[in-house]
């Protein structure tokens, strides 16, 4: 039995615990942020072996070099003469080509297939109880030629990798879909993708791990204590913690601890957008949006409205133009349903760590073999949590790996 402690409580932080503790291991997690918030709390509950381009592609860079300076476009980046932003910037830029897109696809496929089945796996067992697992999978709507075309050579490349797609004209999508507005031409609907009720999980997750044991800590991080090449301990503000292993699982805050352990993660926080509905709505199928980067989810009882990319920094400020995008988008692709103002009132925001390439980092660091790192999933950190806890497992037990994890090793560099 080893020693763990897991720095961060969000879904990847949880799935580490998870498999670390199934695998018999002593963990603590440490987390100052209250629990019941964060990305992992409001994201779209999307499993997607879909979604196979990384968000670092040349018509993402495209759209946010024309979209700077509108704060309500889908991806929005806040100009901020910092350093660190400068240099992600450029290292984006280095990653965003078809070359680096395309080695990028088999790695981001593999793990999205690996969590799928890990979530799969837990939800049958019963493991930590009941909760929603939805297969009906996921539609793409379009209204413009451009996006049709844009996501049908996704689409084709996704179902030559044996994934599941079926190509809807507007007739078949009104079959699924009722209340469809006129001008949406039609769907690709990705029968490969599931959707889950996050915060289900989560607190199902949360209490399963406190009943297995696992200890949990509320203080800040003050430093880490270091033995020539391995951590030893971590003080936090009231306690010090000892252990064999160290996960950094803490999201855009993987930065700046890691940093104090003088190791640098390029990492940015792309901040999204959500609101619930908790009232009779027209939402049938799990769907994205194309146009707007809208995501639109019927969980278990009631909907979610979530979406857009910011990169503001570190913050979690509402601006009410990206809310009111947002409903906008929803009315305009639904007919006869409109988000009210309680509901747009109540949005809420999540901070999604953003690596320069789009792929997450995921391994042990190498100035300490014994720090693990797993952050970066930028708008996958749901679809890749339970698989990325399964490989921080695996990594820490030394056992061949589900996956190669080359492509995803947080001491890369993005030139």
């Amino acid at each position: 039995m080893k020693k763990c402690v897991v720095l961060g409580s969000g879904i990847q932080g949880l799935s580490a615990a998870y498999y670390l503790s199934e695998a018999g291991h002593q963990v603590t997690i440490i987390d100052p942020h209250k629990e019941y918030q964060g990305a992992s709390w409001v994201n779209a509950g999307y499993l997607t072996p879909s979604h196979i381009i990384t968000i670092a592609n040349p018509k993402t860079l495209a759209n946010g070099i024309k979209w700077m300076f509108r704060s309500d476009s889908p991806f929005y980046m806040k100009p901020r003469w910092e350093i660190d932003f400068i240099r992600w910037l450029w290292e984006f830029y280095r990653s965003a080509t078809p070359e680096k897109v395309g080695n990028a696809i088999g790695p981001i496929e593999a793990i999205n297939l690996l969590s799928k089945q890990c979530y799969e796996k837990i939800h049958q067992e019963l493991t930590i109880g009941t909760f929603q697992l939805d297969q009906r999978g996921l539609l793409m709507l379009y209204k413009t030629t451009a996006a049709e075309k844009s996501e049908t050579a996704v689409a084709l490349r996704a179902q030559s990798d044996g994934l599941g797609v079926s190509f809807l004209d507007r007739h078949q999508l009104e079959k699924i879909q009722p209340g469809i507005n006129k001008e949406v031409k039609g769907a690709i609907h990705y029968t490969c993708d599931a959707h889950t009720t996050p915060p289900e999980i989560m607190r199902l997750l949360t209490q399963h791990l406190k009943n297995k044991g696992v200890s949990w800590v509320h203080d800040p991080l003050d430093r880490w204590e270091v033995n020539q090449d391995r951590i030893t301990a971590i003080h936090t503000t009231t306690n010090t913690y000892k252990a064999d292993y160290f996960v950094v699982a803490a999201g855009v805050w993987s930065k700046d601890l890691l940093k104090r352990a003088g190791i640098h993660l390029s990492l940015e926080a792309g901040k999204g957008y959500s609101m619930d509905v908790h009232r009779p709505h027209p939402i049938k199928y799990p769907a994205i949006l194309m146009e707007p980067k809208c995501a639109i989810t019927p969980m278990e009882g009631w909907a979610r409205f979530a979406g857009t990319m910011e990169l503001s920094g570190n913050n979690h400020r509402i601006r009410p133009e990206r809310v009111k995008a947002i409903a906008s988008a929803v009315s305009a692709y639904y007919d006869n349903f409109e988000l009210n103002t309680s509901e747009m009132e109540q949005a809420r925001c999540g901070l999604r760590p953003v690596s320069p390439d789009g792929l997450p980092l995921i391994g042990p660091t190498e100035k300490y073999p014994n720090l693990m790192v797993a952050t970066g999933h930028a708008m996958m950190g749901w679809s890749l949590g339970p698989g990325t806890g399964k490989l921080i497992q695996q990594c820490i037990d030394q056992e061949p790996t589900s996956i190669d994890l080359t492509p995803f090793n947080p001491n890369r560099t993005f030139y």
